[in-house]
């Protein structure tokens, strides 16, 4: 039966919202990890008016580790605006609606793309809508749609997935003799919006050449149009290569390891094929227990054979990519597949030293792999001559399988408890998965008010991150903090903290642990005053900090502790050491305000002694 367009878009949103359906076991979850810094704490998004100078300041509020995603936080601020607050809930509804709309357009793509390979019209119709499915109801889908910050990348993943539609259309029309100009501009205003949700969707001219290579071949009705297109993506190409030689590869590359990571470029880039193969095998046995969520636990490669899984890996790899190519004129949707989900891992799986493996970031190059499986279930299907009915029914089959295992998995996601329970279930071995284990038991409990029932849980847990995290402090962090404020800290609990304090590397993890403190002592946990000053000794010690750091140390010290007189070292390192006077006045003005002239007069004559 072959749908009319009105019927196909009817048809289209209707399966896009019953594969939202799965994901609804975890609508009740609250706001967990990222969420917190970017969404929780960001004031600037707490929009309370409509009034257009508040939604422009809330649109461009400062984003945590980045100044251009100002389209997902339009939308975070907007989800505040109608809750009235900080309400998960709303802020999931969000995710589902903008997870239904990409289920939508994906199946508009994959008709197109079907009926532009040459596949009859009533069974492009079908099999679009299956593949789309298939993507929609994918059990790797539930972090990347339940976990709230994650909006940045899914809805990147909208706007590249309708710009690829448009391309795909703009070209179809020319193909055919007619200019294809709307398309071309829509395409362009599409990419503008997802590169204004997350920077990696500037990787869109990477996707539409794998489409050129595969599907489209360059074709035009003008042969002038023809070599333009030839001309113009070979020309981008070049310049793209030359950039990343040139530009990303000296920026990004490091023979040691790189700051705040356990690994080399090198070691990245070997590792890389491991975890390819990690997520097409995640992709193709869709079964929730290969799904931990937490990926730290995950060894980086020293070596081809170090693990000896690293070579194979990359060999598999390899060859996957070859078949691609060899195939990529008999089996264009299955190379084009193949080539967008490399595309869309060249990013993340390449130089620059992101941490080795998250689930979001095969959002989008999912779609790749399901459109490659998808061929060959195809081929396979047609070569052991299948009727429509049994074909039809092993497809439902499937599509029920996946949306089972998202429902799974998706239940965990019902409260961070559950969550952070099943995720060191999965991967007993991640220090993050003990660690939000520990935080979260710690919140359900109410955090740190008197009587807090959930101590007992959380310590042991902190305890479990902190074992397995030997050069690491804050796990141990949190066991001090709980501790306190369970009444049962001891001596020796604070003598083991210090012991490791100073043999740890100082990562910015490890040197973090000191303002985690200073903010638990302002936030009323007792923590033992000795100890506390003895780890900001440690840590001054072994480390240098900018002069606002040093003034930061010095007002905790004067305002929180009952020994001010160990505030000044910290004062005089921030006033002598920067090189902005109006600074270093106004932290002097500061202290005779608060009452030492006396330490005012002698950093007031230092300064000028060294200036």
């Amino acid at each position: 039966m072959v749908l009319s367009n009105r019927g196909f878009l009817l048809v289209s949103l209707i399966l896009a919202l019953l594969a939202s359906l799965a994901f609804l076991p975890g609508l009740p979850g609250s706001f967990i990890l990222d969420d917190i810094r970017n969404i929780v704490e960001n004031a600037g998004l707490h929009l309370r008016s409509l009034q257009p100078a508040a939604v422009l300041e809330a649109t461009y509020s400062p984003q945590p580790g980045s100044t251009t995603r100002f389209v997902p936080m339009l939308t975070f601020a907007l989800d505040h605006f109608r809750a009235g607050g900080l309400d998960p809930q709303t802020f999931k509804v969000t995710n589902l609606a903008i997870h239904a709309l990409t289920t939508a357009a994906l199946a508009w793509f994959f008709r197109e793309l079907l009926l532009v390979v040459g596949v009859a019209r009533s069974r492009a119709h079908w099999a679009a809508l299956a593949l789309a499915l298939a993507w929609a109801v994918h059990p790797l889908q539930v972090s990347s749609v339940l976990y709230i910050v994650q909006r940045m990348q899914t809805l990147a993943t909208m706007f590249i997935v309708l710009a690829l539609w448009a391309y795909l259309r703009a070209r179809v029309a020319q193909i055919e003799g007619r200019s294809g100009r709307t398309g071309w501009i829509l395409t362009g205003l599409l990419w503008a919006l997802a590169v204004g949700c997350k920077e990696d969707a500037a990787l869109l001219p990477a996707y539409l050449l794998a489409l050129e290579l595969t599907v489209l071949r360059f074709r035009a009705a003008d042969p002038g149009i023809a070599r333009i297109l030839q001309r113009g993506y070979l020309i981008a190409t070049l310049l793209g290569a030359a950039a990343f030689v040139f530009l990303v590869v000296p920026h990004s590359w490091s023979w040691d390891a790189h700051a705040g990571r356990d690994f080399s470029s090198i070691e990245r880039l070997l590792s890389q094929g491991r975890v390819l193969c990690l997520y097409l095998w995640q992709m193709l046995v869709p079964v929730p227990a290969h799904m931990p969520f937490f990926y730290d636990w995950l060894e980086p490669s020293r070596g081809l054979l170090t693990p000896w899984t690293t070579l194979p890996a990359l060999l598999l790899l390899a060859a996957l990519l070859a078949s691609a190519w060899g195939l990529r004129h008999r089996r264009p949707l299955f190379a084009f597949g193949v080539l967008l989900f490399f595309a869309g891992h060249f990013v993340t799986s390449n130089v620059i030293p992101l941490e080795l493996a998250f689930e979001h970031r095969n959002h989008l190059p999912l779609i790749g792999i399901v459109l490659a499986a998808g061929d060959l279930l195809a081929l396979a299907a047609g070569r052991l001559r299948l009727q429509a009915l049994p074909a039809a029914t092993a497809c439902v089959a499937l599509l029920l399988a996946l949306a089972g295992a998202t429902l799974v998995r998706a239940d965990a996601w019902s409260s961070g408890v559950s969550l952070a329970q099943a995720s060191t279930r999965l991967a007993p071995t991640s220090v993050r998965a003990w660690n939000f284990l520990c935080v979260e038991w710690h919140g359900s409990g109410g955090g740190t008010k008197a009587g807090n029932p959930y101590l007992d849980k959380a310590i042991p847990a902190c305890e479990k991150a902190a074992e397995l995290a030997p050069h690491s402090v804050a796990s141990l962090t949190n066991v001090l903090a709980f501790k306190t404020q369970q009444g049962t800290a001891s001596r020796a609990d604070w003598d083991r903290y210090l012991e490791r304090l100073r043999r740890v590397p100082m990562t910015g993890e490890n040197v973090y642990s000191m303002w985690a403190m200073t903010n638990m002592v302002r936030k009323g946990i007792p923590l033992d005053e000795s100890g506390v000053l003895a780890v900001i000794d440690t840590i001054c010690e072994r480390v240098r900090f900018e002069p606002d750091d040093y003034a930061a140390i010095g007002v905790f010290i004067l305002g929180h502790t009952t020994q001010p007189d160990r505030a000044y070292p910290h004062f005089a390192r921030a006033v002598l050491t920067t090189p902005d006077p109006s600074f270093a006045n106004g932290l002097i003005d500061y202290l005779r305000r608060e009452g030492h002239p006396e330490w005012a007069d002698r950093l007031q004559a230092s300064r000028r002694a060294t200036h």
